[in-house]
């Protein structure tokens, strides 16, 4: 199965699950898990465990959370680490209902594998590396 796990400080992953359920009547896959005002960390990785404990190593996981480096996503994935989930798993840090909502619509449709030489929505950005691909365009 393919699933989305969305991370935010506050009620920002958790309000745009929400508007995703309203918006497509069906989020089968789709996650949340907040770090709460107050919480700390050990707190949100107890809560996230219970929150991936459908995901398998079968599975495969698009994370989005709402800031590079945040709590929230760097516990995410050393998480997922632990648990062998890290290796099929693509994370995004930035998080808006677009973003989460083309998500949704790529569980749906199979369209959230990495393939070879793009990035995990299939474009030209990066490579298999993660590097950034470098434009060789003219200067000037």
């Amino acid at each position: 199965m393919r699933y989305l796990l969305m991370v935010s400080h506050g009620t920002l992953a958790p309000g745009l699950h929400s508007v995703l359920k309203m918006l497509s009547g069906s989020c089968d896959g789709v996650l949340s898990c907040s770090m709460e005002d107050g919480m700390g960390a050990d707190d949100f990785v107890c809560r996230l465990e219970g929150t991936i404990a459908p995901i398998t190593s079968a599975d495969e996981v698009l994370v989005l959370g709402d800031i590079i480096g945040g709590s929230p996503l760097t516990n995410t994935l050393d998480t997922l680490a632990r648990h062998g989930l890290l290796a099929k798993a693509v994370a995004f840090g930035g998080m808006n209902l677009p973003m989460a909502l083309t998500a949704l619509m790529g569980l749906q449709t199979g369209r959230t594998r990495r393939p070879a030489g793009g990035d995990a929505l299939g474009g030209p950005g990066c490579h298999p590396g993660g590097r950034p691909r470098r434009h060789r365009g003219r200067r000037g």
